[in-house]
């Protein structure tokens, strides 16, 4: 696999991660169904599909590259807010536009 393809993997995937918590609210990680699930364990769940995508963009630059380079505190700030911003078409229906087309 070339660098360009492992990037544009890693991006779509996490865009896709980033919105699963808040589009399905009747299923705890895809395959747990449940009642509905409180904006706390959205969150964990985001979380968990933040470290799972860690753990891909790990083994692609691996697979990519050959090598790991080591980051500091600043790459991993940025990569949990970039997750964040991924994720805001998601919340933005489950919290915003669900109730307004709800009540159309």
């Amino acid at each position: 696999m070339t660098l360009d393809t492992a990037v544009w993997v890693l991006i779509v995937t996490a865009i896709v991660l980033a919105n699963i918590p808040w589009f399905f609210q009747n299923r705890l990680f895809l395959l747990l169904p449940v009642q509905t699930k409180s904006v706390w364990v959205n969150l964990v769940e985001w979380f968990v599909y933040f470290l799972l995508i860690g753990a891909l963009a790990f083994m692609l630059e691996k697979n990519a590259m050959g090598q790991v380079q080591a980051q500091d505190w600043e790459f991993y700030a940025v990569t949990v807010f970039m997750f964040a911003i991924f994720s805001f078409p998601g919340f933005i229906y489950r919290y915003n536009l669900r109730r307004y087309l709800q009540q159309s």
